[in-house]
Protein backbone atom coordinates (compact mmCIF):
# COMPACT_ATOMS: atom_id res chain seq x y z
CA UNK A 1 0.00 0.00 0.00
CA UNK A 2 1.78 3.78 -0.87
CA UNK A 3 2.53 5.55 2.20
CA UNK A 4 -0.17 8.50 1.01
CA UNK A 5 -2.94 5.54 1.22
CA UNK A 6 -1.67 4.78 4.75
CA UNK A 7 -1.44 8.24 6.15
CA UNK A 8 -4.92 9.09 4.80
CA UNK A 9 -6.27 5.82 6.01
CA UNK A 10 -5.17 7.28 9.42
CA UNK A 11 -5.81 11.21 9.01
CA UNK A 12 -8.70 11.40 6.71
CA UNK A 13 -10.81 8.40 7.55
CA UNK A 14 -10.15 7.94 10.75
CA UNK A 15 -9.77 12.08 12.14
CA UNK A 16 -11.94 13.53 9.61
CA UNK A 17 -9.10 15.62 8.48
CA UNK A 18 -8.63 16.31 4.77
CA UNK A 19 -4.93 15.72 3.00
CA UNK A 20 -3.04 18.98 2.10
CA UNK A 21 -1.89 19.76 -0.96
CA UNK A 22 0.96 17.76 -1.15
CA UNK A 23 -1.15 14.74 -0.47
CA UNK A 24 -3.67 15.18 -2.96
CA UNK A 25 -0.65 15.74 -5.33
CA UNK A 26 0.49 11.97 -4.43
CA UNK A 27 -3.24 10.33 -4.66
CA UNK A 28 -3.38 12.10 -8.47
CA UNK A 29 0.28 10.43 -9.06
CA UNK A 30 -0.98 7.26 -7.84
CA UNK A 31 0.00 4.14 -10.56
CA UNK A 32 -2.66 2.65 -12.23
CA UNK A 33 -2.65 -0.47 -9.53
CA UNK A 34 -3.05 1.61 -6.89
CA UNK A 35 -6.38 3.52 -7.75
CA UNK A 36 -8.24 0.57 -6.53
CA UNK A 37 -7.31 1.04 -3.46
CA UNK A 38 -7.57 4.73 -3.61
CA UNK A 39 -11.57 4.99 -4.68
CA UNK A 40 -12.13 2.22 -1.70
CA UNK A 41 -10.58 4.47 0.60
CA UNK A 42 -12.37 7.56 -0.50
CA UNK A 43 -15.51 5.56 -0.55
CA UNK A 44 -14.68 4.85 2.67
CA UNK A 45 -14.25 8.34 3.87
CA UNK A 46 -17.66 9.73 2.37
CA UNK A 47 -19.23 6.53 3.83
CA UNK A 48 -18.25 7.43 7.38
CA UNK A 49 -18.13 11.24 7.17
CA UNK A 50 -21.05 11.94 4.85
CA UNK A 51 -23.08 9.06 4.84
CA UNK A 52 -24.67 6.51 2.14
CA UNK A 53 -27.14 9.40 1.04
CA UNK A 54 -26.88 10.95 -2.42
CA UNK A 55 -28.38 14.37 -3.12
CA UNK A 56 -30.20 14.71 -6.58
CA UNK A 57 -30.12 18.05 -8.32
CA UNK A 58 -31.59 19.38 -11.34
CA UNK A 59 -30.51 22.42 -13.01
CA UNK A 60 -32.05 25.23 -15.45
CA UNK A 61 -30.75 27.77 -17.19
CA UNK A 62 -33.13 31.04 -16.53
CA UNK A 63 -30.84 33.17 -18.94
CA UNK A 64 -28.99 31.38 -21.59
CA UNK A 65 -26.15 32.59 -24.07
CA UNK A 66 -25.40 36.26 -24.49
CA UNK A 67 -22.74 36.36 -21.56
CA UNK A 68 -19.64 39.03 -21.86
CA UNK A 69 -17.24 37.13 -20.13
CA UNK A 70 -14.63 35.06 -21.98
CA UNK A 71 -14.32 31.98 -20.29
CA UNK A 72 -12.57 29.84 -22.62
CA UNK A 73 -14.51 26.59 -22.15
CA UNK A 74 -17.83 28.36 -22.11
CA UNK A 75 -20.69 28.08 -25.28
CA UNK A 76 -22.65 30.62 -23.71
CA UNK A 77 -20.00 33.81 -24.22
CA UNK A 78 -21.09 36.01 -26.67
CA UNK A 79 -17.46 36.64 -27.33
CA UNK A 80 -16.91 33.24 -29.12
CA UNK A 81 -18.40 31.66 -32.20
CA UNK A 82 -19.87 29.05 -30.54
CA UNK A 83 -23.78 28.07 -31.33
CA UNK A 84 -25.29 29.27 -27.89
CA UNK A 85 -27.45 32.46 -28.59
CA UNK A 86 -29.46 34.54 -25.93
CA UNK A 87 -32.74 32.97 -24.39
CA UNK A 88 -35.19 34.17 -21.58
CA UNK A 89 -37.22 31.51 -19.71
CA UNK A 90 -40.49 32.30 -18.35
CA UNK A 91 -41.86 31.91 -15.09
CA UNK A 92 -44.09 29.01 -15.88
CA UNK A 93 -41.64 27.34 -17.75
CA UNK A 94 -39.41 27.45 -14.77
CA UNK A 95 -42.08 26.05 -12.32
CA UNK A 96 -42.78 23.46 -14.52
CA UNK A 97 -38.95 22.60 -14.78
CA UNK A 98 -39.19 22.52 -10.99
CA UNK A 99 -41.63 20.08 -10.76
CA UNK A 100 -39.87 18.13 -13.44
CA UNK A 101 -36.93 17.77 -10.93
CA UNK A 102 -39.20 17.35 -8.20
CA UNK A 103 -40.21 14.16 -9.79
CA UNK A 104 -37.34 12.34 -10.11
CA UNK A 105 -36.69 12.76 -6.20
CA UNK A 106 -34.49 15.59 -6.53
CA UNK A 107 -34.20 17.65 -3.44
CA UNK A 108 -32.45 20.42 -4.82
CA UNK A 109 -33.27 22.74 -8.50
CA UNK A 110 -30.34 25.33 -9.35
CA UNK A 111 -31.41 28.07 -11.58
CA UNK A 112 -28.16 29.59 -13.25
CA UNK A 113 -28.15 32.90 -15.64
CA UNK A 114 -25.64 33.51 -18.23
CA UNK A 115 -24.19 36.73 -17.08
CA UNK A 116 -21.47 38.37 -15.46
CA UNK A 117 -23.11 39.34 -12.22
CA UNK A 118 -27.75 40.11 -12.12
CA UNK A 119 -28.86 43.26 -13.23
CA UNK A 120 -32.01 44.75 -11.72
CA UNK A 121 -34.01 42.92 -14.70
CA UNK A 122 -32.14 39.76 -13.45
CA UNK A 123 -33.31 39.93 -9.67
CA UNK A 124 -36.74 40.93 -10.37
CA UNK A 125 -37.06 37.48 -12.30
CA UNK A 126 -35.61 35.40 -9.77
CA UNK A 127 -37.79 37.12 -7.08
CA UNK A 128 -41.12 36.24 -9.14
CA UNK A 129 -39.50 32.34 -10.36
CA UNK A 130 -38.59 31.69 -6.71
CA UNK A 131 -42.00 32.71 -4.98
CA UNK A 132 -43.63 31.06 -7.79
CA UNK A 133 -41.89 27.49 -7.35
CA UNK A 134 -41.97 27.89 -3.33
CA UNK A 135 -45.56 28.19 -4.07
CA UNK A 136 -46.08 25.24 -6.11
CA UNK A 137 -42.77 22.78 -5.84
CA UNK A 138 -41.41 21.08 -2.33
CA UNK A 139 -37.93 21.52 -3.09
CA UNK A 140 -34.90 23.83 -2.44
CA UNK A 141 -33.91 26.50 -4.46
CA UNK A 142 -30.36 27.06 -4.93
CA UNK A 143 -28.85 29.71 -7.68
CA UNK A 144 -26.05 30.46 -10.29
CA UNK A 145 -26.09 34.25 -11.26
CA UNK A 146 -22.60 35.19 -11.37
CA UNK A 147 -20.63 37.24 -9.25
CA UNK A 148 -22.70 39.40 -6.66
CA UNK A 149 -22.73 42.49 -4.58
CA UNK A 150 -23.13 42.43 -1.16
CA UNK A 151 -27.22 44.15 -1.65
CA UNK A 152 -27.82 40.96 -4.17
CA UNK A 153 -26.53 38.77 -1.23
CA UNK A 154 -28.74 39.77 0.71
CA UNK A 155 -31.64 39.97 -1.24
CA UNK A 156 -31.03 36.44 -2.43
CA UNK A 157 -31.23 35.48 1.59
CA UNK A 158 -34.62 37.38 1.53
CA UNK A 159 -35.95 35.23 -1.60
CA UNK A 160 -35.33 32.35 0.10
CA UNK A 161 -32.52 30.49 -2.20
CA UNK A 162 -30.35 28.57 0.49
CA UNK A 163 -27.65 27.52 -1.89
CA UNK A 164 -25.72 29.74 -4.40
CA UNK A 165 -23.34 28.07 -6.67
CA UNK A 166 -20.20 30.35 -8.11
CA UNK A 167 -17.35 28.35 -9.68
CA UNK A 168 -13.86 29.34 -9.30
CA UNK A 169 -13.57 26.68 -12.35
CA UNK A 170 -9.23 25.82 -11.56
CA UNK A 171 -6.53 27.15 -9.60
CA UNK A 172 -5.88 30.50 -9.25
CA UNK A 173 -2.82 30.14 -10.76
CA UNK A 174 -3.83 28.72 -13.88
CA UNK A 175 -7.10 31.15 -13.89
CA UNK A 176 -5.74 33.95 -16.18
CA UNK A 177 -5.08 31.20 -18.91
CA UNK A 178 -8.84 30.28 -18.80
CA UNK A 179 -10.48 33.74 -18.36
CA UNK A 180 -8.99 37.39 -18.77
CA UNK A 181 -12.47 39.62 -18.43
CA UNK A 182 -12.30 38.91 -14.53
CA UNK A 183 -10.41 37.68 -11.46
CA UNK A 184 -10.45 34.48 -9.37
CA UNK A 185 -10.27 37.30 -6.68
CA UNK A 186 -13.61 38.90 -7.87
CA UNK A 187 -15.16 35.29 -7.58
CA UNK A 188 -13.71 34.65 -4.48
CA UNK A 189 -15.09 37.93 -3.04
CA UNK A 190 -18.53 36.39 -4.14
CA UNK A 191 -18.32 33.18 -2.61
CA UNK A 192 -16.54 34.79 0.85
CA UNK A 193 -19.98 37.24 1.20
CA UNK A 194 -22.61 33.92 0.21
CA UNK A 195 -20.98 32.45 3.12
CA UNK A 196 -21.06 34.98 5.53
CA UNK A 197 -24.47 35.39 4.71
CA UNK A 198 -25.34 32.17 5.68
CA UNK A 199 -26.27 30.67 2.96
CA UNK A 200 -24.59 27.04 1.27
CA UNK A 201 -21.52 27.56 -0.72
CA UNK A 202 -21.43 25.73 -3.94
CA UNK A 203 -18.30 25.80 -5.68
CA UNK A 204 -16.27 23.60 -7.69
CA UNK A 205 -14.86 23.86 -11.03
CA UNK A 206 -13.86 21.91 -14.32
CA UNK A 207 -10.90 19.42 -14.96
CA UNK A 208 -9.09 19.27 -18.14
CA UNK A 209 -8.71 22.89 -19.14
CA UNK A 210 -5.03 22.26 -19.65
CA UNK A 211 -4.03 22.71 -15.99
CA UNK A 212 -0.81 20.88 -14.65
CA UNK A 213 -1.83 17.71 -12.12
CA UNK A 214 0.23 20.24 -9.83
CA UNK A 215 -2.26 22.83 -10.52
CA UNK A 216 -4.80 20.32 -10.13
CA UNK A 217 -3.71 19.74 -6.77
CA UNK A 218 -3.54 23.16 -5.82
CA UNK A 219 -7.09 23.82 -6.39
CA UNK A 220 -8.24 20.88 -4.57
CA UNK A 221 -6.38 22.61 -1.63
CA UNK A 222 -8.08 26.02 -2.47
CA UNK A 223 -11.55 24.52 -2.89
CA UNK A 224 -10.86 22.87 0.82
CA UNK A 225 -9.26 26.23 2.15
CA UNK A 226 -13.09 27.89 1.16
CA UNK A 227 -14.70 24.82 2.82
CA UNK A 228 -17.49 24.79 0.22
CA UNK A 229 -20.95 22.88 1.58
CA UNK A 230 -20.63 21.47 -1.61
CA UNK A 231 -18.41 20.80 -4.70
CA UNK A 232 -19.35 20.14 -8.45
CA UNK A 233 -16.85 18.37 -10.36
CA UNK A 234 -17.02 18.97 -14.07
CA UNK A 235 -14.88 17.38 -16.75
CA UNK A 236 -14.33 19.48 -20.06
CA UNK A 237 -16.92 18.34 -22.42
CA UNK A 238 -15.02 20.82 -25.13
CA UNK A 239 -17.59 22.93 -27.13
CA UNK A 240 -17.09 23.85 -30.59
CA UNK A 241 -16.03 27.68 -30.93
CA UNK A 242 -14.94 28.50 -27.62
CA UNK A 243 -10.72 28.32 -27.30
CA UNK A 244 -10.60 24.99 -25.57
CA UNK A 245 -12.79 23.48 -28.10
CA UNK A 246 -9.85 21.06 -29.27
CA UNK A 247 -8.53 20.06 -26.13
CA UNK A 248 -8.57 16.13 -25.62
CA UNK A 249 -11.06 15.30 -22.54
CA UNK A 250 -9.75 13.81 -19.67
CA UNK A 251 -8.56 10.38 -19.53
CA UNK A 252 -11.10 8.43 -17.78
CA UNK A 253 -8.72 6.42 -14.75
CA UNK A 254 -7.60 10.66 -14.65
CA UNK A 255 -10.90 11.32 -13.90
CA UNK A 256 -11.56 8.62 -11.27
CA UNK A 257 -7.87 9.53 -9.32
CA UNK A 258 -8.94 13.59 -9.16
CA UNK A 259 -12.53 11.67 -7.43
CA UNK A 260 -10.93 9.90 -4.98
CA UNK A 261 -7.91 13.01 -4.29
CA UNK A 262 -10.57 15.69 -4.05
CA UNK A 263 -12.88 13.00 -1.37
CA UNK A 264 -9.50 12.82 0.34
CA UNK A 265 -9.24 16.97 0.30
CA UNK A 266 -12.54 17.54 1.29
CA UNK A 267 -14.31 14.63 3.45
CA UNK A 268 -17.51 16.36 5.18
CA UNK A 269 -18.11 17.88 1.70
CA UNK A 270 -21.13 16.98 -1.24
CA UNK A 271 -18.72 15.69 -3.92
CA UNK A 272 -21.03 15.80 -7.04
CA UNK A 273 -21.01 14.99 -10.33
CA UNK A 274 -21.38 17.43 -12.93
CA UNK A 275 -20.69 18.29 -16.36
CA UNK A 276 -18.63 15.96 -18.75
CA UNK A 277 -18.74 12.67 -16.82
CA UNK A 278 -20.37 10.47 -19.29
CA UNK A 279 -18.06 11.58 -21.94
CA UNK A 280 -15.10 11.00 -19.58
CA UNK A 281 -16.64 8.07 -17.63
CA UNK A 282 -19.02 5.74 -19.44
CA UNK A 283 -21.14 4.30 -17.74
CA UNK A 284 -18.74 1.96 -15.70
CA UNK A 285 -16.88 4.64 -14.67
CA UNK A 286 -20.20 6.83 -13.34
CA UNK A 287 -20.44 3.87 -10.98
CA UNK A 288 -17.26 3.56 -9.96
CA UNK A 289 -16.69 7.08 -8.88
CA UNK A 290 -20.10 6.70 -6.70
CA UNK A 291 -18.38 3.77 -5.30
CA UNK A 292 -14.99 6.19 -5.03
CA UNK A 293 -15.88 9.63 -2.97
CA UNK A 294 -18.98 11.16 -5.24
CA UNK A 295 -22.11 11.70 -2.99
CA UNK A 296 -24.46 13.98 -5.54
CA UNK A 297 -25.50 13.82 -8.92
CA UNK A 298 -27.42 16.58 -11.04
CA UNK A 299 -29.61 14.71 -13.14
CA UNK A 300 -30.96 14.93 -16.48
CA UNK A 301 -29.20 17.90 -19.13
CA UNK A 302 -26.76 20.43 -18.23
CA UNK A 303 -26.79 24.35 -19.38
CA UNK A 304 -25.42 23.19 -22.35
CA UNK A 305 -24.63 19.55 -22.36
CA UNK A 306 -26.81 16.77 -22.34
CA UNK A 307 -26.54 14.42 -19.79
CA UNK A 308 -27.62 10.86 -18.58
CA UNK A 309 -31.63 10.16 -18.55
CA UNK A 310 -32.58 11.07 -14.83
CA UNK A 311 -33.79 7.23 -15.24
CA UNK A 312 -30.86 5.73 -15.57
CA UNK A 313 -29.00 7.31 -12.76
CA UNK A 314 -31.69 6.83 -10.32
CA UNK A 315 -31.53 2.96 -11.71
CA UNK A 316 -28.05 2.87 -11.00
CA UNK A 317 -28.19 4.64 -7.10
CA UNK A 318 -31.06 1.76 -6.29
CA UNK A 319 -28.70 -0.72 -7.62
CA UNK A 320 -25.77 0.01 -5.85
CA UNK A 321 -28.08 0.69 -2.72
CA UNK A 322 -27.90 4.75 -2.42
CA UNK A 323 -30.66 6.10 -0.83
CA UNK A 324 -31.68 9.02 -2.34
CA UNK A 325 -31.47 12.14 0.20
CA UNK A 326 -34.78 13.05 1.40
CA UNK A 327 -35.71 16.90 1.52
CA UNK A 328 -34.84 18.23 4.72
CA UNK A 329 -37.09 20.89 6.37
CA UNK A 330 -34.48 22.48 8.28
CA UNK A 331 -32.33 23.93 5.41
Amino acid sequence: MPEILDQARTQVLGDGVGLDQAGVLAVLNLPDEHLPAALQLAHEVRMRWCGPEVEVEGIVSLKTGGCPEDCHFCSQSGLFTSPVRSVWLDIPSLVEAAKQTAATGATEFCIVAAVRGPDARLMKQMREGVAAIKAEVDIQVAASLGMLTQEQVDELVDMGVHRYNHNLETCRSYFPHVVTTHTWEERWETLRMVRDSGMEVCCGGILGLGESVEQRAEFAAQLAELDPHEVPLNFLNPRPGTPLGDRPVVEGKDALRAIAAFRLAMPRTILRYAGGREITLGDLGTRDGLLGGINAVIVGNYLTTLGRPATEDLALLEDLKMPVKALSATL
